[in-house]
């Protein structure tokens, strides 16, 4: 399809294409950006979402290092979080009820009776409007997408930012900007899974995971915070030095059980600000990625659901644990839990959240 190019000044470039239709016929525009010889991204208007992400391993080759769906029938059912910008509220909120200033909302729900990524209509399957944008030494799009008071049951209307920026040396940062025009609850985040082996080539059990976090929260059978925070010394989810995947996950642990034998919890990130969350590498490409973030958590999902029913964009099947989603964010159902770090906005405050992804090679 035609691409229009924008060249940014050096190595960097940007452009912008006609991807596929949706089913009533509005358009889904794919926009590349990137190195010419280092990281190159491509993202979806389709959920905002990062579709491709081109990665040399230590030997200069390139690989896609994030599952994607290969159609747009799977984006919008069940590859519909793969890479997608989800919201607005990340993670499950319980049975759907939303406590906020003395009134009760009720929240659309999914089959499990529980809100999940902001519903069954969340961000990930909404079309974005995109625009490209270049900084110092960084190129990328803006997205932006505008909820209705009422939407999937939320109160206040929100009008959400999100920004990709990748520069030469394969940092790619995405910024998330959120403004309300009435009190409402904001959790945004990326929902991409990485496989550093490349996309399609198996599992992610020979990856090496590190977490910078000594504490987590334990969760009931359907994967809602029992509330206390614990902590990982003596567990499957001490991470605090990095760890084979395969190795952590396959200990007896209650909780790995519950989670359909992986990972599918959030930790309780040290310390405050901008700062390190976890580090995964892959030892035989040489491939790694070190996030950074501003949020309190990370979500750690190993890929548990994944069957083999479900081909990607190499098309070959996605057993399970084919990819991990490192999803920074606010803690899961915090809106019924006022322990944990508030996620309100308000009319005049604004929503700000940044996380990035570092690759390199060893």
């Amino acid at each position: 399809m035609p691409r229009d190019a924008l060249v940014s000044p050096g190595d960097l470039t940007v452009a912008q294409e006609v991807a596929a239709a949706m089913p009533d016929g509005r358009r889904i525009t794919r926009w590349t950006f990137g190195s010419r010889t280092g990281v190159t991204a491509e993202v979806l208007s389709l959920g905002a979402r990062l579709q491709t992400l081109n990665v040399p391993d230590r030997a200069g080759r390139r690989a896609n290092v994030v599952l994607g769906g290969g159609s747009v029938e799977d984006l919008l059912g069940r590859a519909s979080y793969l890479g997608a910008i989800v919201g607005r509220y990340a993670n499950r909120i319980a049975s759907g009820v939303l406590p906020l200033d003395g009134t009760t909302h009720r929240l659309a729900t999914q089959p499990t009776g529980h809100t999940l990524h902001g519903g069954p209509d969340g961000f990930a399957t909404r079309l974005w409007d995109g625009v490209p944008v270049r900084a110092d030494r960084q190129v990328g799009v803006r997205f932006r997408t505008r909820s209705l008071a009422g939407d999937q049951g939320f109160p206040g209307t929100v009008t959400a930012d999100v920004t990709y920026l990748l520069d030469p040396d394969g940092e790619l940062s995405i910024t998330y900007r959120a403004v309300t025009d009435a009190p409402t609850v904001v959790n945004l985040t990326n929902h991409a899974y990485f496989n550093l082996a490349g996309e399609g080539s198996g599992t992610v059990l020979d990856h090496l995971l590190r977490v910078e976090a000594g504490r987590y929260l334990p969760v009931d059978e359907e994967l809602i915070p029992l509330g206390p925070v614990e902590p990982v010394a003596g567990t499957p989810f001490d991470l605090r030095r990095a760890r084979r995947l395969g190795t952590c996950i396959a200990e007896e642990h209650g909780q790995i059980h519950r989670a359909g034998r992986g990972f599918d919890h959030n930790w309780v990130l040290d310390g405050t600000g901008y700062r390190r969350a976890a580090i995964l590498s892959h030892p035989a490409s040489g491939r790694r990625v070190e996030c950074m973030t501003t949020e309190p958590g990370i979500q750690v999902y190993t890929g548990n659901h994944f069957d083999g029913s479900l081909t990607g964009r190499s098309g070959r099947p996605y057993p399970a644990h084919a990819g991990i989603a490192l999803e920074t964010q606010h803690f899961p159902d915090s809106p019924n839990r006022p322990e944990y770090p508030s996620t309100v906005l308000r009319p005049g405050e604004q929503y700000r959240s940044r996380t990035v992804y570092r690759f390199s090679a060893e």
